[in-house]
């Protein structure tokens, strides 16, 4: 069935991603970005240019905060399914910048939620983030785990689950929290470590390792978190009864997504000695506040719902990010 998608944050690693797989499946998509500059702003334009040739994407230049602009876009389209992708990202930024994550993570989810309720979205997907879990110890990581999230983004992307979580229990609005495991893949984000690592080995310079390198995060290859997104789509949460122990209630339901076997830095940094022949320079340095020591996804849940589970192992993402790496960067 073809849908009318709302993807926001579409100028984004993963919702250009997202969007471009949803075109290609026959939908036609609405992207929404604001483009902002948290990091270079022409990788975001080269994402949004591939896009562009679809004809089933439109794009609008808007921001999610802005309350009368989204209230008049849900006002003009009507959409079957919305991807809700667009957040400031960053755990450490949001330590010096907080002011900037209330604006883009809260009141702009404020105005995805009511646009949502006031339209009758038929489902409500939204990226949430491994980084809830915070220093929770129980590993593998449920989710139905406690949640100590450690930084100011943490906090906002709990926040939403519980506002997603209310208006499915005021509105019966049917949403999905999408807890993403440190994602990468050809297009990053230029601020996370497989991108950092490989650009600092490309050109010889050191790569700065908190905590001594002690630390280990679930790397998840992009097109597996795609596809999770995609089998999630019409897996609609209802009211009860439910059946397991992780079911809510309400129509609101949260799935991890991650590779579901964590890797260490040393790891990563092997991998992409391997993928690039560049040998990398270690620079030890403290742990940073807002970090976390481990990450690792129990996908049980994943699985379960939609009978996938990602599947990409850390080698074979990392050599595909490098060859799209220097193809892009000519490096």
């Amino acid at each position: 069935m073809t849908m009318n998608i709302l993807v926001t944050g579409c100028a984004g690693f993963i919702g250009s991603h997202v969007a471009r797989r949803l075109c290609q499946e026959g939908h036609q998509v609405l992207g929404l970005d604001n483009l902002n500059g948290y990091y270079a702003i022409d990788l975001k334009l080269a994402r949004l240019d591939l896009l562009m040739e679809n004809p089933r994407f439109q794009f609008r230049k808007q921001d999610i905060a802005d309350t009368q602009a989204m209230r008049k876009l849900f006002d003009e389209h009507r959409f079957d399914r919305v991807v809700h992708l667009a957040a400031q990202a960053g755990v450490r930024y949001s330590i010096d910048n907080p002011h900037v994550y209330v604006d883009s993570n809260l009141q702009g989810f404020v105005n995805i939620l009511e646009g949502c309720r006031r339209s009758v979205v038929g489902h409500l997907l939204y990226a949430s983030s491994s980084s809830v879990y915070g220093i929770s110890r129980a590993l593998p990581l449920r989710e139905d785990a406690p949640t100590i999230p450690v930084s100011l983004y943490a906090v906002s992307k709990r926040a939403n689950e519980m506002m997603a979580h209310s208006y499915a229990h005021l509105f019966g609005q049917p949403a999905t929290g999408l807890r993403l495991f440190t994602v990468y893949g050809p297009w990053g984000r230029p601020d996370m470590a497989p991108f950092k690592f490989t650009q600092a080995m490309l050109e010889g310079w050191p790569i700065d390792l908190y905590n001594g390198g002690n630390l280990s995060r679930d790397f998840t290859y992009i097109d597996d978190v795609v596809e999770g997104i995609v089998q999630l789509l019409n897996c609609i949460p209802c009211f009860g009864p439910k059946s397991g122990a992780r079911d809510n209630d309400v129509p609101h339901a949260t799935y991890n997504i991650g590779f579901g076997t964590p890797s260490s830095l040393a790891e990563l940094i092997g991998c992409i000695e391997s993928a690039t022949g560049a040998s990398a320079i270690r620079h030890r340095k403290r742990m940073q506040p807002g970090d976390v020591y481990d990450t690792w996804a129990d996908v049980s849940a994943l699985e379960a719902r939609t009978g996938f589970r990602p599947k990409t192992p850390l080698p074979q993402g990392i050599d595909s990010f490098v060859q799209w790496y220097r193809t892009f960067y000519r490096a």
